[in-house]
């Protein structure tokens, strides 16, 4: 991509009402735009990370079953009616086609996967099954201000699954666990992301959150470093400030974010709907569910919460928009050449812009890609081109017959 095509710009202004970190940095490098509190449009450089976050999603729910579908934004009022939520699920945003408000859009997908499931779900030989989505999701939500980290309308993955007995739930239920490390860890966030004990409802004694550790973070969690798992405030108090998995009292307190989440819904949603299955012994039982999630938009604002310096932000690799800043310094017929070159391997954003060295320079650092390779006059003196990874001060000479394997064992 050439950076004097790209539908985004960056810039320095900011309202002043725009306290969080991460949505000043993606703002000011043009990752998204501010629509309202709590709501923002994403450029192609926003919307390239995201589809990176979920590509690594996508792979790691794939490889542990999990079907892709797609479920409505609008929700009728009946569904919510029977699991008795229409008048008490905080942030509820409902709408209607006619005077009468009698729609939901959806802040969650429950009321729809749980009746949507009775169409397939008969017997114990159709479980189990997981089905999960990429979907925007709507919450009225009061305290908009941390920019991506609480949002009024976000992509959340949700994934369901169904099943004959909690033994089945429960071994589904810690593979998702395991998916989760292994997506926060390509994200670069497992030293920061901890296994956390919420607050488990009526069917489990605990739910679990994942929660990373940043300033930004509105949740507070106390952490066992014996076994590095964390307990959510609001039951540390029932746990009388021990560790649930070892015993240990000596926790730390930390601020983080809810990054991601996992409940054993048990019949909560299957018996509202009459969701049953027929046991081998001919038995109608109800359908044993679970639900996972995780915010898109809020993992993109965590990672730059955490990746960042006085320059800009420094994209993990796997999630960064291109995988290296090209820049020509009065160079353009070299860079061309160079750019084409490059662009059958890797995904390069080119910077072809008749723009001063300096602001150049300070855009590259502000968008914050892995790589930067500049192409000037002194590099081709020096012998070849001038790559810098983002996070280091030094830059190093590359010649041209080792330039495309140099970049290839950074990036992969």
């Amino acid at each position: 991509m050439k950076q004097s095509l790209l539908f985004a710009k960056t810039t320095r202004e900011i309202t002043h009402d725009e306290i969080s970190l991460n949505a000043q940095l993606l703002i000011r490098a043009g990752f998204i735009s501010k629509i309202m509190a709590g709501v923002y449009a994403l450029s192609p450089l926003g919307l390239k990370v995201l589809k990176k976050i979920e590509d690594i999603i996508r792979s790691e729910i794939n490889a542990i079953g999990g079907q892709e579908v797609l479920m409505p934004a609008l929700q009728p009022q009946t569904n919510w009616e029977k699991t008795k939520r229409w008048n008490t699920y905080d942030g509820l945003i409902k709408l209607g086609l006619n005077e009468e408000k009698n729609l939901v859009l959806g802040p969650t997908h429950e009321e729809i996967i749980a009746p949507w499931a009775k169409k397939f779900i008969f017997s114990y030989q159709d479980l189990p099954r997981y089905v999960y989505q990429f979907q925007n999701k709507f919450r009225g939500e009061k305290r908009a201000k941390s920019g991506l980290l609480r949002g009024r309308e976000f992509i959340m993955k949700d994934l369901y699954s169904f099943h004959e007995s909690e033994k089945d739930l429960d071994q589904y239920y810690d593979k998702v666990a395991e998916a989760y490390i292994r997506i926060f860890r390509k994200m670069g966030l497992e030293e920061k992301t901890y296994f956390t004990y919420a607050s488990g409802g009526t069917f489990s004694q605990y739910s679990h959150e994942f929660q990373t550790l940043t300033p930004a973070g509105e949740d507070i969690i106390y952490i066992c470093d014996k076994c590095r798992v964390a307990v959510n405030r609001e039951i540390i108090e029932d746990q009388k400030h021990r560790c649930p998995k070892c015993g240990n009292q000596e926790l730390r307190e930390e601020k983080a974010v809810e990054t991601g989440n996992i409940f054993k819904l048990g019949t909560n949603y299957s018996r509202p709907f009459d969701l049953n299955f027929v046991n081998q012994k001919g038995i109608k039982k109800p359908v044993i569910m679970g639900c996972y999630g995780i915010g898109l938009q809020r993992l993109m604002g965590t990672i730059v919460e955490i990746y960042n310096d006085e320059r800009g932000i420094l994209w993990p690799k796997k999630v960064a928009p291109f995988d290296l800043h090209l820049i020509s310094l009065n160079k353009n017929q070299e860079t061309e050449k160079t750019y084409a070159t490059l662009s059958q391997e890797f995904d390069v954003l080119y910077d072809d812009r008749d723009l001063s060295i300096g602001e150049k320079l300070a855009e590259a650092d502000l968008i914050g890609l892995p790589l930067r390779l500049i192409v000037s006059d002194r590099s081709l003196e020096a012998g070849g081109y001038e790559l810098k990874k983002r996070e280091e001060k030094e830059s190093q000479i590359i010649g041209v017959e080792d330039l495309m394997e140099t970049i290839g064992k950074i990036i992969r």
